[in-house]
């Protein structure tokens, strides 16, 4: 009799038996299976990817069904979870029409996807949790039940905390931003109230029911931490960041769903034993889920992309998005082990199942009721209609598998015949196709990949730059114009358009495009500058300082590693200083001269730091601060020295002259620095005939030789003295 109540005692405990609820059930599997898919993904990205969505078919897919089965298949749940099964349901059905009209949707609907995954997965951790504990024997208060409940929740916000903390380096995530100093903060006070919470809940349950008795709950909790936890920990030690998306997507969610799967087969195993009419058929049971997961998540997607021309990829993920939240929203409402019913089929023995079951299944919908049916043509419609969504997900991996080949032109290709309006994947076929001479296939992937979704700027900006590499630009011209028809918001498209507009001399029309990207998105840095630049051809020279201003101010505030190149900004610098100097504002015009040639020494831009000396001081010399001028004229030419550009080194040298004229300075140094400028014109052949035989320069020498007399001689001879005391020259 003692060995009865042990053995009833042990078959009240597990579900099927310890191993496969220790691995499957309780997740005792988690830290062997995550390790292999993170060496597996580092070894063979392409094998796991393909794997990984096969496994989806008869994993992750079928989960969803089974929540549906378990909801819709008889009348009475039906009725009980109507606002779920019927209102909820078309609210989601709405608002996949809707986001496929509404495009940027898609990164907030996905945001709440994967915010609410974890914590869909750590209820579910929570509620076999309890289910284990009560079965074991247990029975926690309230207050207990709390402190256990709260250990779920814990370590979920402290995962999400660190998912929304800093920005997003997911597209299709919208960060909250939360400062790192207050995630730490917040972890630290989260991490005491956890372990406050697991020494007190876990060991009140434990004084009830005994360890050996809680190594399921005991287990999943370990589960729990392993997925919730540990991640947080890695992450806050540097060790290692969890991408938002793939956290959602990847092994994890295989192994929740295996463990739903395993849980839901349990239960409708045991709802079917207390009908006999309706016996347990588990290949029937697993099939439909099989069949009807693939319904939920492939022929959407499809028939967006072939019927609608809706870019395939954006589809699919608002399916998956959607799907998961309506699954989490249903799932909620039907898992409860305080309903009565539920709780006699998951935490009673097989002896008691007569009590607590329901009464014989009634049929569904009355549209379900004769495809239910025995009926020949309901048989043929079924088996029809489920070999047909087989074939339709089989179709669904070829294209998958094809697509993952991006350096394989003919799997791409294979891929696109399959699904022709899919933006990533025509965009990949683009490139390939380009990188193997084939640019006509390239441009009409392309098109394929515009069509499909016009606010994906990728496949735009690589046809617009193998059209200004070709220099077709009056295509790429016009192409941008049809594209801002489909996309007039497009701030990207907008810069695009005006910078071909500046090239054709629509000045006007360019400035238009900037101001409209700037009022769109105020972010976009290089408008300004393409606008300063077009009012500073116009002589707008206020307005132009403003757009200057702000560029540079945006660039003070980027990471050196966003930086454009130094030459690009010492630019900017000289322009803010040469507008300024033309609308005499003096002052400021120094302030940025000085600006540029710091910059320039600081990054080794020798011309650039020339320059910016001859310009200061030609501003400078107008002002008569002789003193200041001297210095930057020698400067510049020491700098010119060391770089091969006689051009500019023959125009600094004729500036040099004519300042050295001017201030009164002794004619020698005057004639040296003038025959040198026309010695280096004279030998550069790129030099302009006019530029080397001025009229007013040879005239201003004639003058000097006959100033100088028999020394002009002696230092066209050898200069060489001349020059180097004229470089060293004092005010």
């Amino acid at each position: 009799m003692p060995s009865q109540q042990k053995s009833g005692a042990a078959q009240a405990l597990w579900i099927y038996n310890p191993p496969l609820d220790l691995t499957v059930g309780c997740g005792a599997w988690s830290v062997p299976l995550l390790l292999l898919a993170y060496f597996s993904s580092a070894a063979s990205t392409l094998t796991w990817s393909v794997s990984f969505y096969a496994l989806a078919l008869v994993f992750n897919y079928p989960h969803y069904m089974a929540t549906i089965y378990r909801a819709y298949h008889t009348q009475e749940d039906f009725n009980k979870y109507r606002i779920f099964t019927v209102h909820i349901t078309l609210l989601g059905a709405l608002t996949v029409v809707l986001s496929h009209i509404w495009l940027a949707a898609l990164p907030w609907i996905f945001t709440i996807y994967l915010t609410a995954s974890p914590w869909h997965y750590s209820g579910q951790n929570y509620g076999l949790f309890m289910m284990f504990a009560r079965r074991a024997g247990a029975q926690p208060t309230s207050r207990e039940r709390r402190a256990l409940y709260a250990i779920f929740v814990i370590s979920y916000i402290s995962l999400v905390l660190n998912f929304h903390t800093g920005p997003s380096g997911d597209s299709l995530f919208r960060s909250l931003n939360i400062p790192a100093a207050i995630n730490i903060r917040a972890q630290i006070a989260l991490g005491i109230a956890f372990l406050a919470c697991c020494v007190y809940g876990l060991s009140r349950i434990t004084a009830q029911a005994g360890f050996r008795r809680l190594l399921p709950s005991f287990t999943l909790f370990s589960t729990q931490c392993v997925w919730f936890v540990l991640p947080t920990v890695f992450s806050l030690l540097g060790r290692f960041q969890v991408p938002q998306s793939r956290y959602s997507t990847g092994v994890l969610a295989i192994m929740h769903s295996t463990q739903y799967l395993w849980i839901t087969s349990y239960y409708a195993k045991r709802e079917a034993s207390a009908t006999p009419a309706h016996p347990w058929r588990p290949y029937a049971y697993f099939t439909i889920l099989i069949v009807g997961g693939i319904a939920l998540f492939i022929p959407g997607p499809w028939l967006t992309t072939l019927v609608f021309h809706f870019d395939f990829t954006r589809s699919f993920l608002l399916f998956t998005a959607l799907v998961n939240i309506h699954h989490f929203i249903l799932d909620s409402a039907i898992w409860k082990l305080r309903d009565g019913r539920i709780a006699s089929l998951l935490l009673s023995s097989r002896t008691q199942i007569a009590e607590g079951t329901v009464k014989a299944r009634s049929r569904t919908m009355d549209a379900l009721r004769w495809l239910a049916g025995p009926t020949s043509s309901a048989r043929a419609l079924r088996i029809g209609a489920a070999s047909a969504l087989l074939l339709w997900g089989i179709i669904d991996q070829t294209h998958y598998y094809y697509s993952l080949h991006s350096t394989n032109l003919t799997d791409l290709r294979r891929a696109a015949a399959l699904a022709p309006y899919d933006t990533p994947l025509e965009t990949r076929l683009a490139r390939q196709a380009l990188e193997q001479g084939n640019p006509e296939q390239s441009v009409a992937a392309w098109q394929y990949a515009i069509q499909a979704n016009a606010t994906d700027p990728s496949p735009r900006d690589e046809w617009l730059k193998y059209l200004t590499q070709e220099k077709r630009l009056d295509e790429a011209y016009q192409l941008t114009g049809n594209w801002l028809k489909l996309a007039p918001r497009d701030a990207s498209l907008l810069v695009n358009h005006g910078i071909l507009a500046q090239q054709f001399g629509h000045a006007s029309e360019a400035e238009i495009d900037f101001q409209k990207a700037l009022k769109l998105d105020p972010s976009q840095t290089d408008a300004d500058l393409y606008l300063a630049l077009a009012l500073d051809k116009q002589d707008k020279l206020t307005d132009a300082i403003a757009h200057y201003e702000i560029y540079l101010a945006q660039m003070a505030h980027r990471p050196a590693s966003a930086l454009p190149p130094p030459a690009n900004l010492i630019g900017v610098a000289l322009k803010l200083a040469d507008c300024n100097a033309r609308i005499n504002r003096s002052d400021m015009a120094l302030r940025y001269y000085k600006m540029a040639r710091t910059l320039a020494a600081q990054t080794g831009e020798k011309k650039l730091e020339s320059f910016a000396d001859v310009a200061e001081a030609s501003l400078r010399a107008k002002s008569g601060e002789n003193a200041a001028v001297l210095p930057l004229y020698q400067m510049a030419l020491r700098l010119d020295a060391k770089l091969d550009d006689q051009h500019n080194q023959a125009v600094d040298w004729y500036l040099y002259a004519m300042f050295l004229r001017n201030a009164g300075f002794p004619p020698r140094f005057v004639y040296a620095s003038l025959l040198k400028s026309q010695s280096l014109l004279s030998s550069n052949p790129e030099s302009d005939s006019k530029e080397r035989d001025s009229a007013s320069a040879s005239q201003i020498r004639k003058d000097l030789e006959h100033q100088i007399g028999p020394e002009a001689s002696r230092i066209s001879r050898n200069p060489d003295p001349t020059l180097a005391e004229a470089l060293e020259l004092k005010q």
